[in-house]
């Protein structure tokens, strides 16, 4: 079951906002009290369902609750033992795999880039399906050359760190909660670090965001901003229409081998674009594409249909558009939970940190696109 956040979303927009404009010590206080707001968040939730648990395994199970296999049960329940985490393990691979599928279950933008679980795989190979076959006589020769369709590319897998603030009451509950608890720390910390990847990373020691051109100059490892593509107003009508076209326009391009824009055979992105806005500006982008119908129902659509969503980390008064399928975002291999010894100590927690390999990047510069937004809104009333 997910957990019902009280605080943690309020300090996530308050790291976002830090991340984007504070400086080094800002973003280590908004991250300490992000971490705090999620420890005390998921502590509730699992103390609030303790309290009413049912002894039955069966039961619990079919309300959604957590059922340890036996090596997870082994794992935690020596957790518990212990006080903490040895350094020498890794979480059970199960553990692994259910806070991957919660990721994709939970979050819709690492979604709808179609996170992948690679494990130890560190290439890509990508293709053009308009080169991969090539017509021909039947008894002629074989035509063209089919590995100009193809290109391998490495992957450089880049280390994202999860804090675990470990409860010290936690640890009386034993093994079954000790384990959900974590899983939901790292789940939920995982993905504010690759939202913050994806869409805005810089590319030096971390993904190359959706927000970056990856065609752009790079400086000591960063990539700069992707300029903006043009200004939308969403305005109902024929003008939504037009904005919208040439936005599908652009990114339906794509680059020959040699990195030259083939605009004669555009990519097919019917089905694929993803529009993501700031929080701050979802419903006023909503509003403007609002209308009411002859029967007095509201009706909120957009041409062409792009799939809506959000991130804290697109900066308001801007909306990023980008096309499945063309952004590589990926997770590796992961390193045993170890303690934090350094600074940013809790109160009646010891802290641990669980170390993620993972990269992203984008296809090519064609792969997303940003713009302004100006959205001329008339005052609600009474404002």
């Amino acid at each position: 079951m997910p957990i019902k956040f009280t605080n943690f979303e309020e300090q996530k927009l308050a790291f976002a906002k830090a991340t984007q404009e504070g400086t080094p010590e800002e973003q280590t206080e908004a991250l300490n009290g992000m971490l705090n707001a999620l420890a005390a968040d998921v502590q509730k939730d699992i103390l609030n369902e303790v309290n009413t648990r049912m002894a039955d395994n069966s039961v619990l199970q079919s309300r959604g609750q957590n059922v340890l296999t036996s090596e997870e049960h082994k794992f935690f329940n020596a957790v518990v033992e212990d006080g903490g985490f040895k350094e020498t393990e890794t979480l059970p691979k199960t553990t692994q795999e259910r806070i991957f599928d919660e990721l994709v279950k939970e979050h819709p933008l690492l979604n709808h880039l179609g996170l992948q679980n690679l494990g130890a795989v560190t290439e890509f190979i990508f293709s053009d399906p308009s080169g991969a076959a090539i017509w021909g006589p039947l008894f002629g020769d074989i035509k063209g050359q089919l590995n100009a369709a193809f290109r391998k590319e490495s992957i450089t897998q880049l280390k994202l760190t999860a804090f675990i603030p470990l409860a010290n009451d936690m640890l009386k509950l034993g093994p079954a909660w000790v384990e959900r608890y974590v899983r939901t720390i790292i789940k939920e910390a995982m993905a504010v670090g690759l939202e913050k990847g994806f869409v805005a990373g810089t590319g030096k020691e971390e993904p190359i965001g959706l927000l970056k051109n990856p065609a752009g100059s790079v400086v000591d490892g960063v990539y700069p901003d992707k300029a903006s593509a043009g200004t939308l107003t969403f305005e109902p009508g024929r003008k939504t229409i037009n904005e919208l076209r040439d936005v599908m326009k652009l990114l339906a391009k794509k680059l020959k081998g040699d990195g030259t824009t083939d605009a004669d055979e555009p990519k097919k992105i019917a089905g694929k674009v993803v529009m993501v806005t700031n929080p701050f500006d979802t419903f006023d982008v909503q509003a403007n594409a609002t209308i009411q119908n002859a029967s007095g129902a509201y009706v909120t659509n957009l041409p062409f249909n792009p799939i809506p969503t959000e991130s804290i980390f697109v900066p308001q008064g801007k909306i990023l558009f980008f096309v499945k399928g063309e952004y590589t975002a990926a997770l590796g291999g992961s390193e045993p939970v170890k303690k934090y010894t350094e600074t940013m100590a809790l109160e009646d927690a010891t802290l641990f940190i669980q170390k993620q390999y993972a990269t992203g990047k984008p296809k090519d510069k064609y792969a997303s696109q940003v713009y302004d937004l100006n959205l001329a809104l008339e005052e609600p009333v009474g404002v």
